[in-house]
């Protein structure tokens, strides 16, 4: 599937999503009708006391991608980077000693590579979490509210759950996808416990498996959750779900016209943040089940998305 057509299908996704805010239907959420930082009120004291105690080896991994301008993403996002020495042509020098200095400049998509989806990302009917309208917080400028800078440091159990190794495959298919029974089946077997507060992420091998070899395909199409998967891991009351794809729900979708509808369960239906794109691999082949999760993001005011490269310590 080509990117042409994956906006097309996101277009329709979107006019199903789209509709009039109607806020006396919302629901607010359970941590105050004020609240805008969701799942992460359950990042506590003795969480993260108890999530220390899951470093055995003194061993760290990036879970973040490297990315660059020619890394793949979900139309038209997209990454330009500069490096440039202002004051410096011709010879000039800024200093009394004959120093120089490098420095840059990015024009690009915060949701492009390993990325936070805040709780203002993606919602339906016009609401977003906690019932915010879209008329109320969504300005050119940034949102007013479900800033990915309210989010205070995320710092919890992590768990991998291996849905290539459930299926027997090295990589799952694009367009496959994989339920709440098949992850209570995966954890079982695979002996990994899901509870409340955790950071959950899969692996589906689709990163390892085709964003190399074959970056068009991997960006176009990907496996990934079920709709009902989404609804089970969000009565997990987990803190997070991530994946080693770009989007985590499952595309092409599992019902037509409802592209990314996890994303509107997990988010705005109950405030629990998405991972994407987390370099999981290396915690796969390392045999790792659990571990800490620890990612404090840039605080850029106002932003839906944000790049990040959290760090799995074991």
């Amino acid at each position: 599937m080509a990117f042409w057509k994956i906006l097309t299908a996101t277009a329709v996704g979107m006019t199903f999503l789209a509709g009039t805010a109607f806020a006396a239907d919302c629901t607010p959420s359970k941590w105050g009708a004020d609240d805008e930082i969701g799942s992460a009120n359950l990042v506590t004291p003795e969480r993260t006391l108890a999530a220390t105690k899951l470093i055995k080896q003194g061993k760290s991994v990036p879970l973040g991608i490297v990315i660059d301008s020619k890394t793949p993403a979900f139309p038209p996002r997209g990454l330009s980077l500069q490096v440039v020495q202002p004051s410096q042509q011709g010879g000039q020098k800024l200093f009394a000693f004959n120093g120089n200095y490098n420095d840059d400049l990015v024009q690009l998509w915060l949701g492009i590579g390993s990325q936070i989806d805040g709780l203002g990302h993606l919602g339906e009917n016009g609401l977003y979490y906690n019932c915010n309208d879209e008329k109320e917080i969504s300005q050119i400028t940034g949102l007013t509210k479900l800033g990915t800078h309210n989010i205070p440091p995320l710092v919890s159990r992590g768990v991998i759950i291996d849905m290539a190794k459930h299926f027997g495959v090295t990589a799952m298919e694009a367009g496959q996808f994989f339920t709440a029974a098949d992850i209570q089946a995966a954890a079982k077997a695979q002996e990994v416990e899901i509870r409340e507060g955790d950071v959950v992420l899969f692996y589906t091998g689709w990163t390892d498996a085709k964003l190399e070899s074959d970056p068009m395909a991997w960006a176009s199409a990907e496996p990934g959750t079920s709709e009902d998967a989404a609804e089970w891991l969000a009565a997990q009351n987990v803190m997070a779900v991530g994946s080693d794809t770009w989007g985590i729900d499952v595309i092409p979708p599992e019902k037509e016209g409802r592209p990314f509808y996890g994303h509107v369960t997990l988010l705005q239906k109950n405030g629990i943040y998405l991972l994407e794109t987390m370099n999981t691999g290396p915690l796969v082949r390392d045999g790792v089940k659990e571990f800490m999760f620890v990612l404090g993001q840039a605080r850029i005011r106002g932003t839906v998305q944000m790049i990040i490269n959290p760090v799995a310590l074991y």
